[in-house]
């Protein structure tokens, strides 16, 4: 097969992943609203999971396909993405505030899920990782749905309806919009991983280098398309929410994936420099959010020269 065809398969994945992973987030989210979930719910919860659902597919399938560096680099590389240079993009355009106290009181369990994330990756994740990680997702949605608790006033439920929109049709158009999705994506993340690792081969580059950068950026399409989306119309609460739920479900529920998919075998430890990197930008996003509960376009350089600053190093660290 040669390398042109392999790269337009490759692109062919990379828009089904991505046009999958918004219908999806869409339905999901159109769904939810329609059986009456609490917008904020919809926010925290359905539509992080929804835009986090391509890292979880590629780098499971990457785990069952015996590319371990792949698989970390992918959700290595995501977590990374979100809080700097998705996050930095957006508030260079416009400077993001941050009006309710929802995405403020993430940012914290984003840091620690970040942390445990980074931990594990750092020792070599494992079967019994795996099965911890999938137990702290579930202590971690349930908090979230804790945290998600608003008070009169509070912008995010209304930012969360105008983003939504739901439309009057019937709750199985959605239903069927989110599975349709979810089978793209699939799909997608397959033809997107198998030949990611053909020209990574070809090309004499490491899998892991290949996931944190061209596999993660492709990943985060979604997170970047919703983020793009809700800061157009101001809704900055929901824009925020989503990277940090979505830094939050990589680390747990991605990382949980990836432990479990690769059964009785030990994925291989992952670099310390990716490792520090990711869980120091958490970390840098975290303090930017309780300093101001903005981000402005000084800070959002700042997250962008970090980025910057960080992939050469990423890249020269893991040959």
């Amino acid at each position: 097969m040669s390398t042109l065809l392999v790269v337009g398969l490759g692109l062919v994945g990379l828009a089904l992943l991505t046009v999958g992973a918004d219908q999806a987030v869409v339905g999901a989210s159109r769904l939810a609203t329609l059986l009456r979930v609490a917008p904020v719910i919809v926010g925290v919860v359905v539509i992080g999971l929804g835009t986090s659902a391509p890292e979880f597919v590629v780098s499971g399938t990457a785990a069952v396909r015996d590319n371990a560096g792949l698989a970390l680099g992918n959700l290595v590389g995501s977590n990374i993405l979100n809080v700097t240079l998705v996050l930095g993009v957006v508030a260079v355009v416009s400077p993001v505030m941050v009006r309710s106290s929802v995405p403020v009181r993430e940012a914290p369990l984003m840091a620690a899920a970040v942390a445990v994330f980074g931990a594990f990756a750092l020792v070599g994740l494992k079967f019994v990782a795996g099965l911890l990680l999938a137990v702290l997702s579930v202590g971690a949605l349930v908090l979230l749905v804790r945290l998600s608790r608003v008070q009169d006033g509070d912008p995010l439920p209304d930012d969360v309806a105008a983003f939504v929109s739901p439309n009057r049709r019937r709750w199985w158009v959605e239903a069927l919009r989110t599975v349709l999705g979810l089978a793209a994506t699939l799909g997608g993340a397959q033809l997107l991983v198998a030949n990611s690792v053909t020209l990574a081969h070809r090309w004499g580059v490491s899998d892991q280098v290949i996931g944190f950068t061209l596999v993660a950026f492709g990943t985060s399409l979604p997170e970047l398309m919703t983020s793009v989306q809700a800061q157009r119309r101001g809704e900055g609460d929901l824009m925020v929410g989503n990277l940090l739920g979505s830094n939050i479900f990589n680390s747990l529920i991605g990382g949980a994936v990836v432990g479990l998919a690769a059964g009785g075998n030990t994925i291989a430890p992952f670099g310390f420099a990716a490792v520090t990197a990711m869980v120091f930008a958490a970390i840098l996003a975290w303090l930017l959010l309780w300093r101001g509960s903005r981000i402005t376009r000084p800070e959002a350089c700042v997250l962008l020269a970090a980025y910057v600053c960080v992939l050469p190093l990423l890249i020269s660290a893991n040959p």
